[in-house]
This record gives structure tokens, sequence and C-alpha cells, in this order.
């Protein structure tokens, strides 16, 4: 598959109808028929559990709701972000070669497009990603255009486009990855992109409704905590962190699970496709044993275009226009597309249970 350029499929359409999964065979089975399995190496294991999932508190959003019960069983997750490191040693293994580095076609670009769109320029059918290009002063913040740019050669080994590179930052996260890249690398893994539930339960560090996974305190306030951006969002940036855009993974304290960047750094691709009633498709059946999320995606704002979710937030959120490192706060992203904030982490499930 080819990118899609974000730029060109801001526009709407008729609603698409999704379902949810049906539970498998095995979703009931009891925890004596799971699978023993020594650490993988850099995971760690999130036991099993139930908790309540979504946000009804400050900062919400309506596809956060309502509250719902889930339980999950136990799964391994990476301790932090794939890092350049790790994503070059797939690449040199496998040959792979990500979204970014592919020429797009028309056809596949007007496949997520409304009928009667008009089809992008010749100019925009180069490898290429979606790299953040900060404007000299303050914006209107309801045009993310302003700040987004359409770069030829920008991918995961040239972060910032041609003449840029990754050598003094191979600890930091794989950026400029699609969700088809990172679901390869996990299927190389022999692991999985980790479901939107898994992802908010570990995140949640075991704690159940803070605001944070440090708890309740503003981001701006008392110690550094993590990898976001602040100052005037998106032309200042005080780095009080110390950093302008990615961070080293293990740069800051890790979530009271040993997780790092389970907030901020990078967004992280889940397994889940995006839509905007998924919670609501849930409310009142009962506790929502692992759930995997709806069959298909739809997002109102652009109903034609599929989309995964991504958690956790980046170095560009700002409680100005982005409140994303939330636990709770779900962002959707097309498939094919990939930015320069946007990364994964990995699961490892012994046993694969149920969907909804």
């Amino acid at each position: 598959m080819k990118q899609t350029i974000c730029a060109i499929l801001l526009t709407a359409a008729a609603p698409i109808l999704a379902q949810e999964t049906n539970k498998s065979c095995c979703g009931a089975l009891p925890s004596r028929f799971g699978t023993t399995v020594s650490a993988p190496e850099g995971m760690v294991w999130i036991p099993g559990g139930e908790f309540t999932m979504g946000w009804d508190g400050d900062f919400g959003r309506p596809d956060e709701l309502p509250l719902h019960e889930v339980r999950l069983d136990g799964f391994w997750i990476k301790r932090t972000p794939v890092t350049n490191a790790e994503f070059k040693e797939f690449v040199e293994a496998t040959g792979y070669v990500t979204t970014a580095e592919k020429t797009p076609t028309i056809e596949e670009l007007m496949k997520g497009m409304p009928p009667g769109s008009q089809p992008p320029p010749a100019s925009a059918l180069v490898p290429a990603s979606m790299v953040f290009t900060p404007p000299r002063y303050p914006v209107d913040l309801n045009n993310p255009l302003i700040w987004w740019a359409w770069k030829a050669g920008a991918s995961w080994n040239h972060p910032k486009g041609p003449g840029s590179g990754i050598d003094e930052i191979m600890d930091h996260p794989v950026v400029h990855v699609s969700w088809y890249d990172a679901e390869a690398y996990a299927r190389w893994k022999k692991m999985s992109l980790p479901t939107e539930a898994q992802w908010e339960f570990a995140a949640r560090g075991g704690h159940e409704q803070r605001l944070f996974i440090w708890g309740d305190e503003p981001v701006d306030k008392g110690r550094v905590k993590i990898n976001v951006w602040e100052g005037v969002f998106p032309n200042r940036n005080y780095k009080k962190d110390g950093y302008y855009a990615t961070s080293p993974v293990t740069a800051f304290a890790p979530n009271d699970y040993g997780l790092y960047d389970m907030a901020g750094n990078v967004w992280e691709w889940t397994a889940d496709w995006y839509h905007i009633d998924a919670y609501r498709m849930r409310a009142g059946k009962g506790v929502a044993e692992n759930p995997r999320g709806p069959l298909i995606s739809y997002d109102p704002d652009e109903p034609h275009l599929p989309k995964k979710v991504t958690r956790g937030g980046s170095f560009l959120c700002n409680d100005a226009y982005c409140s994303g490192y939330r636990p709770a706060a779900r962002m959707k992203t097309s498939i094919d597309t990939s930015l320069n904030h946007t990364g994964f982490r990995v699961v490892f499930n012994p046993v694969t249970t149920a969907s909804e």
C-alpha cells in the first residue's frame, strides 16, 4: 500500500455502519489453559485484570464515552516504543521498504477520497511523508495543514527529509512508519500491536481513572514529566523538557508498570480500527472480554478514509490544542499515513483470546 496525503483528504461524506467482532471459540477458557513463557527481551508482564475504560472528566472527548468495564488476560508489552536501532535491524534483516519510501499512485490515493474528489497534483506522487513544519507566528489552530508538510524523501531513516539521518538518535523512537509498517515489524517479531484496551490498561499502570499516567497534577506543574510541547503551539516551544522533537525512549520516568513513554514523545499505533462510536457499541453488554474493537473504521470528519487508533500523545501535544497524553485519549490516523511524531510498540499474548 502507498502513502495517503493527509492534506488532500480533508473532506466529508456519508456515514459508514460498523460492527463489533464476535467472541472467539476460546474466549471463555480459564487461566489454567494459559501458557507460561519466559520473559521476552525488553518486555514487561501486565497481569490480567478488570478496569474502567474511557474518561468523563477534564479534557475528555465524546469518543471516550461511555465508561465501560473491560477484562483482559495477561500479556507482555514492550517496555519502550520501538527505537530507530531496532527498526533498522528489522529492515536490514528483511529488506522491508516502508510506505513512505514507495511512490504512491493516483489510483491508490483516490481510493480513500469521496466520489467526485479532484486527484492530487503530480508533484505529490513521490516517496514522501508528513513532517511537522512550524510557522513563525501564531496561527488558527483549526487548520493543522498550516504546520504539516508533505516532504519528499522524508522517511524513518531520514526523519527531516533528504540529508537528515538517525545515527545520533538510534535510541529515539522510530517515526515515519505507517500502520502497515508497524504491523510488518510486529509480525517479524512474532508479536502484534496492542489493542486499544491493552494499551490503555498498560498505560494506567494499575491505577483506576487517573487523569494522567502520573496522577492528576497538570503536566506543566512540578517536575518535568514527559516530552510534550511547552510554549505556544505550534510556533514557539520553550523546550523545558529539553527536547524540541523526539527524545530517547528512557529519558523520562516510567509509569508504575515500568513502561516508558506511555505519554508524550510519539503517538503509538494500535491494532484497532477507529470508530467514533466504538464505546457506545459496547454499552449494555456487560464486561467486555479482551475487546478488539469494530470491524471497520468510521471517522465523521473523513468517512471515506479507514483509520486505526493511535494512543499516548507526542512531543507536539499541548493543552491549547491537544491533550492527547492522557491514558484515555484516542487519536486516529489513516493506515497508510506516516508522520514524524508517530511510532509504535508491540505486545506478546501468551494465549490469543476473544474479540468482542
